[in-house]
């Protein structure tokens, strides 16, 4: 009876020092590149230290994206860190929980050597099969990027710069790094080194075919031959010789408006209703045109007590011209001079339906907002420069010339100088069948794009400029019909949801911190076909407005 109490006694005590420890350490990553450890999901926050390879980190979640981590390591440290240079990767990382910056830890501090455990994913999932990209392990890649790009030493910014690759110059690349982040070759001056995938013309599965290679292994590849000259098809100028000039334009405060077809006075009874005090025209600039032909929608605006934004995109096609960045820079700097209040540099520049297919990239964006910025503000500096709002989607799964989801344009945006360039940054949010205030539990899946919150918590992981919603909308078909089955996802969504949605959206929004701008999409639209702009309205079929009343509390 002594031994069996014994036994049961030893057996409660095991449980007590084994079974926590386990729980505590959760999932285990090693190091795998000498990575920095940062109070916040983004290479802005602040730097905690910076882990040698081999270093152990329990890990117990991730930021939206699924490209940081948090967790404590071996040393009792604890920060976030950016997913591929650990073990588990991008691909564990998004097994892990979304968690907010500053949850408390719910792991502790790991064994050194102890063995790295990567998250289990569930491989018995259907799923259809990629279609393979021929990708040669000698062959060579030639960038698309229309700035130059640094060559580094090793896969990160935080690797020492070794050399130039010049836009749509030859790179002999011979593998990839573990995230899938950064591609090694060699350019025609003969340089061995790294690039960031997000700058050149591979896709996600090219990428992905290449072998991995490691900092320091043996280069076998030859020097390419250099380019035969030919025009470029974006501005040969990169944006860091554009010296930004200073602004003046407020970027304090919040504010609420609307976009509107036809500013009639329907529309302007609904928006005061609501208590807007600005409102959005969206220009499509023809080369050629005169600001001047846009004089009567910002008087108009003005006379009726309102701020006007002007959204301006134009042809895709003529940014292939190198002469439109300049063409376009003197349009928007005309708009400011006739006193604009705010103007948006283009629209979701990431898909191609706005920007030339096997073009998209965000430093070839840059090279256009940068001089749009500055004769924006020679013209008039206390005119507000939102960048252009990217298409929020995961579509695309990475970045590459035919399309980008937006978290990583946005990234690449900002690693191209963009933040010098802008005094709010543009962000589009259109998607969503449940409250605002909800972080989880969309029915169709948890990417970050389908919350309110993961938009704004994406944007912030790449700039710290304020916000401004250049579109926001819930989708309702009630009153019109069935949905094309393009947006059949919103069918459920009822009037009463809309309108109760934008004004709680409106309601976080201002109490953020983080948002300037609360633009409406939209007012007043009544197509409702394959794009059914009308379900977006907030004026409804028979005049009514749910939302205005939402708005206005």
């Amino acid at each position: 009876m002594k031994r069996l109490r014994f036994l049961i006694l030893l057996s409660a005590l095991l449980s007590l020092f084994v079974i926590p420890a386990f729980a505590q350490v959760g999932t285990v990553a090693t190091v795998t590149q000498d990575l920095s450890m940062r109070v916040g999901p983004g290479v802005d926050w602040r730097l905690i230290k910076v882990m040698p390879v081999g270093t152990n980190v329990a890990v117990d979640g991730r930021d939206v994206t699924g490209s940081w981590v948090r967790g404590v390591d071996q040393n009792g440290d604890a920060g976030w860190m950016a997913a591929r240079f650990l073990s588990i990767g991008t691909d564990g990382a998004f097994n892990l929980p979304v968690i907010d910056r500053e949850a408390p830890l719910s792991v502790g501090a790991p064994a050194p050597g102890a063995v790295s455990v990567a998250v289990v994913v569930d491989d018995t999932a259907e799923e259809a099969p990629a279609e393979t990209v021929a990708v040669p392990t000698g062959g060579s890649a030639t960038t698309t990027s229309g700035v130059t790009l640094n060559i580094r030493s090793g896969p990160s910014t935080e690797y020492r710069i070794v050399g130039k690759l010049a836009a749509g110059e030859a790179f002999n690349i011979d593998g990839r790094d573990s995230g899938i982040g950064w591609v090694r070759g060699v350019n025609t001056s003969g340089i061995v080194g790294w690039v960031s995938v997000t700058f050149t013309g591979l896709t996600y599965d090219q990428t992905a075919s290449l072998p991995i290679v490691e900092i320091g292994s043996p280069f076998g590849l030859a020097v390419p031959s250099a380019p035969v000259a030919e025009e470029a098809v974006v501005a040969d100028t990169t944006v860091t010789n554009v010296q930004p000039i200073a602004s003046t334009a407020p970027v304090s405060g919040f504010a609420v408006g609307g976009q509107v077809q036809d500013f009639s006075g329907a529309a302007e009874n609904a928006m005061r209703s609501a208590g807007m005090t600005w409102v959005k025209r969206q220009v499509v600039y023809d080369r050629g045109a005169s600001p001047q032909s846009f004089a009567s929608w910002i008087n108009d605006a003005h006379a009726r007590g309102f701020r006007i934004l002007l959204s301006v995109k134009g042809h895709p096609q003529d940014i292939l011209d190198p002469n439109f960045f300049g063409e376009y820079a003197g349009f928007v700097g005309g708009l400011a001079a006739l006193g604009a209040d705010a103007i948006e540099v283009w629209n979701e520049m990431n898909i191609d339906r706005e920007w030339p297919a096997g073009q998209i990239n965000p430093a070839a964006y840059v090279n256009m907002l940068a001089p749009a910025y500055n004769s924006i503000k020679a013209n008039n500096p206390n005119t507000m420069v939102i960048s252009g709002a990217p298409a929020p989607t995961g579509f695309f799964g990475g970045c590459g010339g035919n399309g980008c989801d937006d978290a990583p344009y946005i990234a690449g945006m900002a690693a191209a100088g963009a933040g010098n360039y802008m005094d709010c940054v543009g962000i589009h949010y259109n998607e969503g069948i449940i409250p605002p205030s909800q972080r989880s539990g969309d029915p169709r899946s948890e990417h970050y794009s389908r919350y309110f919150w993961g938009m704004i918590d994406a944007y912030r992981a790449s700039f710290s400029q304020p916000l401004c919603f250049t579109e926001i909308g819930y989708l309702s078909p009630e009153g019109y019909g069935p949905l094309p089955g393009g947006f059949a996802w919103a069918g459920g969504t009822t009037v009463a949801q809309h309108a109760a949605w934008l004004g709680q959206a409106k309601d976080l929004s201002a109490s953020s911190g983080v948002v300037r701008l609360f633009i409406v999409w939209n007012v007043d639209f009544s197509q409702y076909g394959s794009d059914p702009q009308g379900g977006y309205a907030i004026i409804r079929p028979g005049g009514g407005c749910p939302a205005c009343a939402e708005l206005a509390n």
